[in-house]
């Protein structure tokens, strides 16, 4: 194991070192997942392509991983230019452009796994999921709780997120939080804040994005980490309907 990831041993072998090096993943969206590249290539993914055509903005600071003199630069860009610093050898590319539904399928050659961090703002992420599975490619959902993450897996031969759909018509984050929150009453493990934030956040004047905190954005990358680890080492790891929920408002 190289000296870069001495500190790996015991948690992993020499030899899945070496398989997720390569592994190849794309990244749609560098909110969240301007966080999750960061852990994943210190962990030792290699192998990212981060895809996305916003800027950074002031109110990402909370919670992106950006400084002030990103400001106003292409998400993408900066993303590959800090991991570049990390790492100079990795394979980072970086596409300053937002995905649709005429280019996700070109961005999608090549990739094993991709991870679906793009806002509810239209259908793309749901037709995300359609082509990822027709690709045979696994889908990695990660959603800001602020004090918690929740993480969802499609599988190409499992169900998309519309499964929870409840009435027609628009389908956003709020609608998969809430369904993580109502499988926790009926496991019998409530966690009455993600209501209350729900609510809190649905009585907002304005149509407002979803709150968000930077605690939530480094248990997300964690958990994903961990689940792309599985993924590319062919270990277990949950599928939806089932999900990751690691919140720290019970501890």
């Amino acid at each position: 194991m190289e000296n870069r990831y001495s500190r790996n041993r015991i948690y992993m072998t020499k030899k899945e070192q070496k398989q997720i090096k390569d592994f190849p993943i794309l990244l749609g969206g560098c909110g969240i997942g301007s966080v999750i590249a960061e852990c994943a290539l210190r962990f030792g993914f290699e192998n990212i392509t981060v895809v996305d055509g916003d800027q950074v903005e002031m109110s990402n600071l909370n919670r992106q991983n950006y400084t002030e003199q990103n400001i106003s630069e292409s998400k993408a860009m900066a993303v590959e230019k800090r991991l570049k610093h990390i790492n100079q050898k990795a394979k980072i590319v970086a596409v300053d452009d937002f995905l649709d539904k005429e280019n996700l399928k070109h961005h999608l050659q090549g990739k094993r796994v991709a991870i679906n961090a793009l806002d509810f703002s239209s259908d793309v992420p749901l037709h995300f999921d359609r082509v990822c599975q027709e690709q045979n490619i696994p889908v990695l959902h990660p959603y800001n709780l602020g004090w918690a993450g929740l993480l969802l897996v499609i599988h190409p031969e499992g169900l998309c997120l519309q499964a929870i759909q409840k009435n027609i018509g628009d389908f956003n984050e709020v609608d998969v939080v809430r369904y993580a929150s109502e499988q926790m009453k009926f496991c019998g493990k409530p966690e009455p804040w993600i209501d209350e934030v729900i609510e809190k956040y649905q009585a907002e004047k304005k149509a407002l994005p979803p709150p968000q905190l930077a605690v939530g954005s480094w248990i997300l990358a964690s958990m994903t980490t961990h689940v792309l680890f599985n993924i590319a080492t062919g270990k277990r790891y949950k599928i939806f309907p089932e999900f990751y929920l690691s919140s720290l408002m019970n501890d």
